[in-house]
């Protein structure tokens, strides 16, 4: 029954998160115990790396979809080491004693766990400092701006405004503002948070009649750091209710930093008056790294995972991602952690076969920016049109379209997808999937015209 659980768990993990990370992370993982009465699930991992890595980044998705099959609201999720276990099995009476296991997880030892439990305490992630950022032409102006506010917070660049593509470096940058004026002033009152977080806490302040008290809490802090501002276009009542903020901390010279996916004046569904303010200050971009910048990022991750990254193995990792950091990054981990899986020294060799079976899983040939230049020969929508929050009737039939034929013709995860079309969870991509499967029913003619668009896609 157990092992049926946890077969049917990564199976949802694979359809929301990817083949790859299954493979990589989660099948190296067994569910080893099952406490019905504490509601806790013991996990065992085969070192503290793959446990570290699990718990710093997927723990909210184990915690959901595990405690869905198991029936419980609540899920504890503690880890087992298997080295650390079979050492302790030799003095324990049973090898299913949990009383060995808490201490695993309860007394972490590791600095990502100590980051972790410090994150969910509300404070920022102490990695996500200016001292392990590397700084590179494509991001200097904006590194050099945020260090310059934990100096005088409120008195230069206010607002201060980043933008840039996802996985460069925004959230790392608002984070290390954090650390550094916190660092300075202890006393300072200093709020992280998403623009998504913000509207469902301003919806749930109307909800349950507590408007006074959401203002209250905004109104008396001393630097707002807002990440994704995009997030709270086409919602009226939450842009009112965050204008007022805005005028009342900027009154008080108090610090304000924002963070987006595009400039200012092209986020759309934003009233004028607000996007005028989001540009009083410095508006300044990140792009993509060069490959020195990628090479200096790598060998700084390598450090911090504790490993001694050579020249040439940075250089081969670093021309293998055009994308982003946080690819960049993903790449790295997926080696180190091929290489402490199979105790293997990280070389140019093992990455090239880590990286090499990565890509043939990622080109069944076609991405993303592919399938929407096809999409837009049938429809008349462009990327941002797929991507905004407009949801007239034919640009949602366009935008599904989008979604089942990235489905079909990828072997993306729902979120992956959700992701590339405007930060949409994996909710939405199934119901389109679920759409568009009843319009194949439906409608004659239409299955013939997906074939002609995924051979389109394919060619």
């Amino acid at each position: 029954m157990i092992q049926g659980i946890w077969d049917q768990f990564l199976n949802i993990i694979r359809e929301e998160a990817g083949s790859r990370v299954v493979e990589t992370w989660f099948k190296a993982v067994s569910l080893y115990q099952w406490d019905s009465l504490q509601h806790t699930v013991f996990l065992q991992a085969p070192n503290a790396f793959v446990k570290d890595w699990i718990v710093g980044n997927y723990l909210d998705l184990i915690q959901l979809h595990l405690g869905r099959l198991l029936n419980v609201k609540t899920l504890r999720v503690v880890f087992i080491d298997a080295c650390q276990e079979k050492s302790q099995a030799g003095s324990s009476t049973s090898s299913k004693d949990v009383d060995l296991v808490p201490a695993v997880l309860d007394k972490p030892k590791n600095a990502l766990l100590k980051r972790l439990q410090s994150k969910n305490r509300g404070s920022f992630n102490i990695g996500y400092k200016f001292d392990t950022f590397v700084v590179g032409p494509s991001n200097s102006l904006a590194s050099a701006a945020a260090q310059a506010i934990t100096e005088k917070p409120g008195h230069l660049y206010n607002p201060l405004f980043i933008y840039g593509g996802s996985g460069l470096g925004k959230t790392h940058l608002l984070h290390a503002i954090g650390n550094g004026i916190r660092a300075r002033n202890a006393k300072a009152s200093i709020l992280y948070q998403t623009a998504d977080r913000f509207v469902s806490e301003f919806i749930n302040a109307i909800r349950f009649n507590k408007v006074h008290k959401f203002q209250s809490k905004y109104n008396n802090i001393d630097v707002l750091l807002i990440d994704d501002i995009q997030f709270i276009s086409n919602k009226e009542q939450t842009q009112e209710a965050f204008f007022h903020i805005f005028n009342s901390l900027y009154d008080l010279q108090k610090q304000i930093v924002f963070s987006s996916d595009t400039f200012p004046q092209n986020i759309e569904g934003i009233a004028e008056r607000l996007r005028s303010r989001l540009a009083w200050g410095l508006v300044t971009d990140i792009h993509a790294p060069s490959l020195e910048t990628k090479v200096a990022i790598l060998k700084r991750k390598a450090d911090l995972h504790s490993e001694n990254l050579a020249d040439d193995v940075a250089h081969f990792i670093a021309m293998q991602v055009d994308s982003n950091i946080r690819e960049l990054e993903g790449a790295l981990v997926r080696v180190l952690a091929f290489a402490s899986i199979t105790k293997q020294p990280v070389s140019i060799d093992l990455s090239k076969r880590v990286l090499m079976r990565s890509q043939e899983e990622d080109a069944v040939g076609v991405n993303f920016r592919k399938i929407v230049r096809c999409i837009s020969r049938f429809y008349p929508y462009s990327l941002s049109d797929l991507r905004s929050k407009r949801r007239n009737k034919n640009l949602s039939f366009a935008r599904q379209v989008a979604m089942f034929l990235m489905k079909r013709t990828t072997n993306k995860s729902l979120r992956d997808i959700g992701h590339f079309l405007g930060g949409r969870d994996h909710s939405t991509v199934m119901h389109a999937l679920d759409k568009i499967e009843q319009h194949i029913e439906k409608t004659p003619g239409f299955s013939d015209q997906l074939r002609r668009m995924e051979r389109e896609i394919r060619r």
